[in-house]
């Protein structure tokens, strides 16, 4: 029989089974909160700093940055305490389940109970209240959860190993979270590299000629209309829904749902042979470049775009483009409409419920173009930087795969 009194992945040497410990045995102290009025000056822009929920962010357990501070008067003046260092601060209501180590002295809202001169290591216990509260959160999700009061709180338990195992479990976490911090702050740079790059290698609004280019390139770029530029579009269809056989097959199909803004490497689903006679439908190849024609009324879908990284065939809501290959470098269009496919999608779409594209207007659209070989030569340094945070992005996402596996092992 299993034993539920131990983890199933240990560090080498222990063995003890662990306790039932409820938190309010682990902290010797707890603490509540409060607010200083704010009509009162005297009481704010102190030394303390004062933190509230929104200061606290979802699944991260320290680095808390407190946006606000009271003075000593607004200390005492209030219901909030001066809570000792190295204290784990809890927000019960709004918010409720997001908590964190607090390093140094700090003072809460009254959102808070914040749980002192712990019995347990510091380390452990906030990863071991994290995964609990989670647990719990997760059980009743689409539940509204108002809050959780003191004694709620404090007669939750955790299970508990000797101090020597709290110690090992509790680094291990800390620095797992400390490399995921850090590919987090590689990749947010990588993606601003990137922002600041297409601001400068892409010619300003009014501007012929971008701020940096490839040695050996010069004269200013020329303004043409997407028409001018590109020989074909395709847009699909959908095949019948009411015939089965005309689905679950082997052939790719692609809805404007699944644009990402980057590389298609898979599709939700497929159609059959028969399915794609049905809709007349054609295999757009890989390396083409597809953006959303409707449902461009909201900005996560506006510009929405991607280049095809697999053969595949396409909804009515998407648009395939063929340029001319002697004008216009398909790797090229992608990345341009990426930068301005937002604006565009505000300018120059139609309907009043629903804006949209059609091929008349696709092929109005404006686009400012170098030379060929200079678009190549843009668009393969953009592609480069795309794969370098694609692969930060899978790191990172691996990191925290590897830390929710040993959450579920790790504790009991």
């Amino acid at each position: 029989m299993e034993n539920k009194r131990t983890p199933e992945i240990r560090f080498a040497g222990f063995t003890d089974t662990w306790e039932h410990r409820r938190l309010g045995e682990i902290a010797a102290d707890t603490y509540g909160g409060g607010t200083p009025a704010t009509s009162n000056e005297e009481y704010w822009n102190g030394n303390i700093p004062w933190i509230q929920s929104s200061d606290l962010t979802e699944n991260h357990l320290f680095g808390v940055a407190p946006k606000k501070h009271i003075s000593e008067s607004g200390l005492r003046k209030s219901a909030t305490k001066l809570i000792p260092q190295n204290s784990i601060a809890i927000v019960t209501r709004v918010g409720v389940g997001k908590l964190a180590i607090m390093p140094t002295q700090y003072t809460t809202s009254q959102d808070f109970l914040s749980l002192s001169n712990l019995k347990a290591d510091v380390w452990y216990s906030v990863y071991a209240i994290y995964k609990k509260l989670r647990g719990e959160l997760n059980a009743v999700q689409g539940t509204s959860i108002k809050g959780i009061t003191k004694e709620e709180l404090l007669s939750k338990s955790i299970f508990v190993p000797q101090i020597e195992e709290q110690a090992k479990i509790g680094k291990l976490f800390k620095q797992l979270d400390d490399t995921i911090d850090l590919h987090q702050h590689e990749l947010t740079t990588l993606k601003q590299t990137k922002q600041g790059f297409l601001q400068e290698m892409f010619p300003a609004e009014g501007a012929s000629v971008p701020k940096i280019r490839f040695p050996g390139f010069t004269g200013d770029w020329e303004e043409r209309k997407l028409g001018e530029v590109i020989d074909n579009q395709y847009n699909g269809q959908t095949p019948s829904r009411e015939n089965t056989s005309f689905w679950e097959g082997d052939i790719n199909w692609l809805s404007s749902g699944e644009l990402n803004r980057g590389v298609v490497a898979k599709t939700i689903e497929k159609i059959t042979e028969d399915g794609r006679k049905s809709a007349n439908l054609k295999i757009v190849p890989k390396g083409t470049f597809v953006m959303a024609i409707t449902g461009l009324e909201a900005a996560g879908t506006r510009g929405n775009c991607a280049k095809l990284g697999i053969d595949t065939t396409l909804n009515q809501s998407c648009m395939a483009l063929y340029p001319n290959e002697k004008l216009l470098n398909s790797s090229f269009l992608f990345q341009w409409y990426r930068k301005v496919g937002q604006e565009y999608g505000l300018q120059y779409t139609q309907g009043t419920k629903q804006q949209s594209y059609n091929a008349e207007l696709i092929k109005k659209l404006p686009i400012i173009l170098p030379s060929v070989s200079e678009q190549i030569l843009i668009a393969d340094f953009f592609d480069s930087l795309d794969n370098l945070i694609t692969l930060h992005q899978r790191e990172l996402d691996a990191l925290k795969e590897t830390k929710k596996a040993f959450l579920q092992k790790m504790f009991v």
